[in-house]
């Protein structure tokens, strides 16, 4: 399997989850062993590449940083290439904010899809996990550990009578990202809306971009796209995170009520444990 990237240039407007800003966001065919890298075109397209070593926090999205130059929310775009097979894109934007759009990846998913999506002559290159490594945080766990293809086994649960306890395995072979996984929309829920608000976050949330639940229910009139929307989602955001780890992953993750933080402290320590992985060529 050779590298991909997009057949052409296409773009999108929207709004930032947390900061609310309004924002451009274009995708570039980029040429072979790029990866994918960010481009702030408001401040002299300066580059920011998704790499692990950019991290800047994970509190209630993944944010990168180079050189003082902040990028945040870039999950659910980077699970949507990743997830459609895209190896190397230019990502443009000109704000600090990725668009949330409808809270899922979907959306980006139709972008790459009406862009196309072209061979190009270099061999793939695959991260090949070769030791198990795993982290804890109090209740949240998470490993990663060898295996021929990826899989993702994902529990959450949260005192909720729309989520309680959800688990879900995920396989990625041709399609299953789209059919399963894209379209799962970030939630929250009502107590944590004033928190958020209070330290200038969720700015920009709303019923059109995430699910919204009160104790016994949720706000959103519409209903959930899966009985179990929410593991789904958490899916959604570990595929995307571990995007940054810069070329499709063969491995097995294991995650028990993970986030953000769980993800990139998994990632750190697997990239500094000796012998741990590999890069090889997906002939």
């Amino acid at each position: 399997m050779n590298q991909t990237t997009i057949s052409k240039t296409i773009g999108v407007a929207g709004a930032g989850l947390h900061t609310g800003v309004s924002v451009n966001l274009g995708l570039r065919p980029a040429p072979e062993n790029t990866g994918y890298i960010f481009i702030r075109t408001d401040l002299d397209n300066f580059e920011i590449p998704a790499s692990v070593e950019y991290i800047s926090h994970c509190s209630y999205a993944t944010t990168l940083m180079r050189k003082g130059v902040v990028l945040s929310t870039c999950e659910h775009l980077l699970s949507a290439l990743r997830g459609s097979g895209v190896d190397n894109c230019f990502v443009e934007i000109d704000n600090i904010e990725l668009p949330i759009m409808d809270g899922s990846s979907e959306d980006f998913i139709r972008l790459i899809e009406s862009a196309g999506v072209v061979e190009q002559d270099a061999p793939r290159r695959l991260f090949r996990v070769l030791k198990r490594a795993k982290v804890r945080e109090g209740d949240r766990k998470m490993s990663i550990e060898p295996s021929d293809r990826f899989e993702i086994d994902c529990i959450i649960e949260f005192p909720h009578p729309f989520i309680n306890r959800q688990s879900l395995n995920y396989v990625a072979d041709n399609g299953s990202f789209s059919r399963e996984i894209a379209s799962a929309r970030t939630f929250g829920f009502t107590h944590e809306i004033e928190t958020l608000r209070r330290a200038n976050l969720a700015l920009g949330g709303s019923l059109e971009n995430a699910i919204v639940l009160t104790p016994e229910g949720m706000l959103n009139e519409t209903p959930l796209r899966f009985e179990d929307e929410f593991v789904r989602h958490k899916i959604l955001d570990i595929i995307g995170d571990l995007a940054l780890l810069g070329m499709p992953v063969q491995a097995k993750i294991t995650a028990e009520k993970s986030g953000h933080s769980v993800h990139s402290q998994l990632m750190s320590k697997l990239l500094k444990t000796e012998g741990a992985w590999e890069i090889i060529s997906d002939a």
